[in-house]
């Protein structure tokens, strides 16, 4: 098992509740996949259940090295929950040929908040 790349994010709470108080749904459905959404829900901390998706997809484009470029869209990573608890990522589209490309195989992904900020690590392996 060889790690092929780690990215990781922090983002401010403040900033991704401006953008969905300023744009409400529209950025929701730009930024995110419709199971992202709908496991948001009603939840009371879905701001910080945003925040920590965002800063995830961010932490996945960091390690493979492209960033926002090669065509990649916010709905190519998907952070999904397992039964478990524990966070994945699914790929879709261009994000996931270039991952293919790479040789990735397998990703360990961690999600962390505050009240005032989320970090997501992001490790792929191959």
């Amino acid at each position: 098992m060889n790690i092929i790349g780690h990215g990781i994010d922090i983002i401010e709470i403040k900033d991704i509740r401006k953008l969905i108080e300023g744009s409400g749904e529209h950025f929701e459905r730009r930024c995110f996949t419709v199971t992202e959404c709908s496991g948001a829900g009603s939840n009371p901390n879905r701001i910080q259940y945003f925040a920590g998706r965002f800063a995830a997809k961010e932490a996945v484009l960091k390690a493979i090295g492209t960033g926002w470029s090669q065509g990649i869209s916010w709905t190519d990573i998907e952070i999904q929950r397992l039964p478990t608890g524990r966070p994945s990522v699914m790929l879709y589209g261009r994000c996931q040929e270039i991952a293919a490309e790479l040789g990735i195989t397998t990703w360990f992904l961690s999600i962390s908040h505050t009240p005032s900020y989320a970090v997501a690590s992001a490790i792929a392996v191959g």
